[in-house]
């Protein structure tokens, strides 16, 4: 009995209190509900849906009894000086505004330090770092997270169903646009994130496609659309839908040890023998839609040189053959004297050996696949050129016309183009990463699995948007950058107004 005492205490000296009077209400109207004959004959998830809409509510009286107090103790000042140089001597009390919060509507009552002809000014707001717009932190927080998880309209559903608020579809698609402004900065901070270790650093890079709005496409992909003739009225043919997307370049950088194979391991299909893979950590992964592949490339090897500024560590750069992509990458390596050893996943020089064997070989044979196993082995080894050099011999001693032989030749091109590329025999000895499968999940992820959504067509400000949570919530930093963009969000609609001697007063 004693412990309940301080809390009677502390609820009676909250019924004095004025601005909880309409809280304390429906606190006890909750309470009487509860308790009543009604209620003990409803269905528990009855009770719960009451519990929710009415605890919204009490939830919404809490905060605004909180504001509302806070309002009572504000007390004027003689004079309020903007970073303009301006003194607002002229101060109107009792101003209110509306705030959208995850509970519902509440009004933020505050002073106003005016000046004819110049903006007002509200130390209130900074105190509460309230934002430019009506919505509060949670419903940002909640619509930038949702967001990036499902549809806009979704997203909407999903806010008024979860919570006593609602953001309708047009801002919520501004409110993730401006919950993104931050990322870069947040990531330009971690340049003292030096690594402790002797494990590999592996940077990896992709590309992946997504419909947008013809507005938004590239300049070249606008004049190309532009010269296209349509050739069905209702839809688009395949060839021309190709020219409805913007490349997104996808990167990710993260830490590994070496891991010893031979390639007769890697060829094995036998569970049996397949050794468990050591994990991988510190991945980040993220995209850009907006910016050039160079940049996001940029980027990639910059994050590299933040863990390991000195080279001290192995680096492993993983890529498929796509000829700009590595272009890119060897001049960003040349251009900041970076020394990495750059290979080209194993798994598609596989697929090309797949359309190769069947110039050869039935789908349904076995023998197909015994021809890819020791080709692949063999490029395992080290032998790339002398099976290119073999495949080729074969299409001409068994006289494959020109049409019949084409993936051979592809595949044998494939193979001496980016032989450089393909010292697996060196790779697999020093414990190096042959093959991709981090990028191409970072791309089934941050792209297909939200932005590739049947139908859907991107204006670029909202798909770099969703890109950017997307890929700080995949990478384990969004609390961290919400607290982040918090700061800069005071920063920049609060503290950046008032002059420097008025920044401690006023917060």
């Amino acid at each position: 009995m004693p412990a309940r005492v301080p809390m009677i205490e502390a609820y009676n000296n909250l019924l004095k209190l004025e601005s909880f009077i309409s809280a304390t209400q429906q606190f006890e109207a909750l309470v009487v509900y509860l308790a009543s004959q009604g209620a003990c004959l409803e269905q528990h998830g009855n009770i719960e849906q009451y519990l929710q809409t009415a605890g919204n509510e009490l939830l919404r009286r809490l905060l605004q009894g909180h504001l509302d107090h806070r309002a009572t103790h504000e007390r004027p000042r003689q004079s309020v000086t903007g970073a303009d140089g301006i003194r607002r001597t002229y101060c109107r009390q009792s101003v209110p505004r509306r705030l959208a919060t995850v509970f519902g509507e509440v009004t933020v009552t505050r002073h106003a330090y005016q000046k004819r002809g110049h903006h007002s000014l509200y130390p209130m707001d900074q105190e509460l770092n309230l934002s430019a717009d009506k919505y509060s932190d949670g419903l940002r927080q909640r619509v930038a997270i949702e967001s990036s998880k499902s549809s806009f309209d979704e997203t909407v559903r999903s806010i008024a169903f979860n919570t006593g608020g609602a953001v309708p579809k047009r801002q919520s698609m501004q409110l993730v646009t401006k919950a993104a402004i931050d990322f870069e900065a947040f990531y330009q901070t971690r340049a003292d994130q030096k690594e402790s270790t002797s494990n590999l650093l592996v940077i990896t890079t992709d590309a992946k496609g997504i419909v947008m709005h013809k507005e938004d496409l590239r300049e070249t992909t606008k004049q190309a659309v532009a010269k296209q003739q349509h050739k069905l009225k209702s839809r688009l043919s395949p060839g021309e839908k190709a020219n409805r997307k913007r490349m997104a370049r996808v990167a990710s950088v993260y830490t590994t040890p070496c891991f010893e194979r031979t390639p007769e391991q890697i060829i094995r299909s036998n569970k049996a023998h397949n050794v468990k893979r050591p994990s991988i950590t510190n991945k980040r992964i993220w995209a850009s839609v907006e910016r050039s592949s160079e940049q996001v490339i940029q980027e990639a090897m910059e994050e590299a040189i933040r863990r390991d500024p000195d080279q001290q560590r192995d680096w492993v750069v993983l890529v498929d053959g796509e000829t700009s992509q590595l272009a890119s990458i060897e001049a960003e390596l040349k251009a900041q004297s970076l020394g990495a050893t750059v290979i080209v996943d194993f798994i598609h020089v596989l697929e090309y050996l797949w359309k190769a064997a069947r110039c050869f070989y039935s789908l349904d044979t076995d023998e197909i696949e015994q021809w890819v196993k020791g080709r692949g082995l063999k490029i395992l080894q080290g032998k790339c050129v002398d099976v290119a050099a073999g495949m080729r011999r074969r299409a001409t001693v068994e006289g494959l016309s020109q049409d019949r032989r084409k993936a051979v030749d592809t595949c044998a091109n494939y193979l001496q183009k980016y032989r450089d590329y393909l010292k697996y025999d060196r790779y697999l000895e020093k414990g190096y990463p042959i093959a991709t499968g981090v990028i191409e999940g970072a791309c089934r992820h941050l792209i297909n699995d939200r932005l590739g959504i049947t139908g859907a067509r991107w204006r670029l400000s909202s798909a770099e948007a969703i890109l950017k949570i997307r890929s700080i919530r995949s990478s384990g930093d969004f609390e961290a950058y919400w607290e982040f963009h918090k700061k800069n969000e005071r920063v920049r609609n609060h503290t950046s107004l008032y002059a420097k001697s008025q920044l401690l007063e006023a917060a």
